[in-house]
């Protein structure tokens, strides 16, 4: 049996056919002695909301580091931004959440319960965090813990946004573009020197130090390539008024705890909404920022020397007002269309997992038996409890793809902190363009390196819940993407 059309029929919308007036029906039934048959046209429409995820309680643990971390106050709200699209016949929503890390089991509750209240199907739903590390712990890892009554409200509030966004669901109008802005993306991976080495917490000599610090003398180049681009999705009322702007930029955070922060994510929110003169829409204008391609990006050139320290938050701010501007810029570009046809698939794809072998689970017992707590205080004793974990881990794990088209747009989702190289390869090879790859979406499986990364070594390929998949993942993923897009192809 198939099952009901649970969404709302929007008052322009009977059966996909487009209303015609009385007068005008009747005329035409006058002059042609019989009923007339309604040419069925679609209306697109959207809606946007943006759900508050910000705790109740406080502190809270944060994670992001090797350490837990306790916060107790808050600088700017957390949000579930949402926005929903539907073509009369396809309805899709897209969620981007203010946090560092969110499991695909909170994703996977938050799914239902939006599909029970607004009928669109969980296969329809891109779920993504931003990865600020000022948010709370959604997911354990290293030492953090998350509140178990905080993953019950960041589900239900994730569901809320939606059902919010379907209820501000209107006849709207949608564009796309891209804008630059090369100034605050640096890869953070750079190549030792011939004849210098860095050890990984298990004594294997590697050839990339991350983060090596400001001209460092030991580095001569960076390890891989960046991405400057900002793509961007924007949708109107067909009077031209703002609704939602969805950015899509390979960044990976720029502030740090404490307090509670959604970084450059929220404050570009803020700024996009100020710059299109959309602070008094009715509903609220909702910006979103999506996390792109960004493993091995950050904000600092360390080829060049230290900049001048900031105050806390103007870095964030700064970022945030470029980004926007270069944005602004590219949005004039955007041809906004009264309608375009939507699609999306997922797929899911099994990948090995690079577990201990047992000398190394007998290695990482003896230097925890070692430690001296409270805590586990050095790298050894981090990557060793992490080797212990992970030696429970089943040896092949199920990772979820997806592919949405609009219009000519094609977006890839992949539940990893993916290298910059693939976003571009995809980009580039892309059967729908133009195309962008939104991380962290679905859940989460760590770092994503390529191959050729992983033979160079560094802190994003050491193995830890943070970095666990094969070694070939990458080229699986991309090769899974790409295969998704082809499938899209109008």
């Amino acid at each position: 049996m198939t099952a009901p059309d649970l969404r709302p029929v929007h008052p322009l919308r009977r059966g996909h056919a487009v209303l015609a007036p009385a007068c005008l029906l009747m005329g035409m039934l006058f002059a042609t002695g019989s009923a007339p048959q309604v040419l069925a046209k679609d209306v697109f429409l959207a809606g946007a909301f943006a759900a508050d995820i910000t705790p109740k309680h406080l502190p809270v643990s944060v994670n992001g580091g090797f350490q837990d971390r306790m916060v107790g106050s808050v600088h700017d709200r957390l949000h579930a931004r949402c926005l929903v699209l539907d073509d009369g016949k396809t309805r899709l929503a897209l969620v981007i959440c203010d946090s560092c890390l969110i499991t695909r089991e909170i994703f996977d509750a938050a799914k239902r319960l939006a599909s029970k209240a607004t009928g669109i199907p969980e296969d329809k739903m891109l779920m993504a965090a931003t990865h600020t590390h000022s948010a709370p712990t959604a997911m354990t890892m290293a030492e953090s813990q998350p509140d178990p009554a905080y993953l019950k409200y960041l589900e239900a509030q994730i569901a809320e946004g939606i059902r919010r966004a379907v209820d501000n669901l209107a006849p709207a109008r949608i564009g796309w573009g891209v804008g630059r802005e090369p100034a605050h993306v640096f890869n953070r991976r750079w190549k030792l020197k011939p004849g210098v080495e860095v050890l990984d917490p298990f004594g294997i000599p590697g050839h990339v130090s991350t983060n090596p610090g400001f001209l460092n003398p030991d580095i001569s180049e960076p390890a891989g390539p960046v991405d400057p681009e900002i793509a961007i999705l924007s949708v109107q009322s067909p009077e031209g008024r703002p609704i939602a702007l969805l950015a899509n930029y390979s960044l990976h955070y720029v502030g740090e705890v404490p307090p509670l922060s959604a970084d450059y994510f929220g404050q570009f929110a803020t700024r996009i909404e100020q710059r299109l003169g959309a602070a008094a829409a009715d509903p609220p204008f909702v910006g979103i920022m999506s996390n792109g391609t960004s493993g091995d990006i950050n904000n600092r050139n360390y080829g060049a020397p230290a900049p001048v320290r900031k105050e806390p938050f103007e870095q964030i701010w700064h970022v945030a007002d470029r980004i926007a501007s270069a944005v602004l810029v590219a949005h004039k570009r955007i041809v906004h269309r009264d309608w375009v046809s939507l699609a999306m698939v997922e797929k899911e794809i099994e990948l090995g997992v690079r577990m201990p072998d047992s000398q190394e689970v007998t290695r990482a017992k003896e230097i925890l038996a070692k430690a001296k707590g409270p805590g586990l205080r050095s790298q050894a004793e981090s990557y060793a409890r992490e080797t212990l974990v992970l030696s429970e881990f089943p040896p092949r794990v199920n990772v979820k793809l997806q592919a949405i088209r609009i219009g000519d747009l094609g977006i890839a989702s992949a539940p990893c902190e993916v290298f910059a190289e693939t976003g571009l390869a995809l980009k580039e090879r892309s059967a729908l363009r133009p195309a962008f790859t939104i991380g962290l979406a679905n859940g989460y499986n760590g770092y994503l390196p390529t191959p050729e990364q992983h033979q160079l070594g560094g802190y994003e390929t050491w193995r830890a819940r943070w970095s666990y998949l094969e070694v070939e993942a990458s080229t699986k993923i991309l090769a899974t993407l790409l295969e998704l897009m082809n499938q899209l192809r109008p």
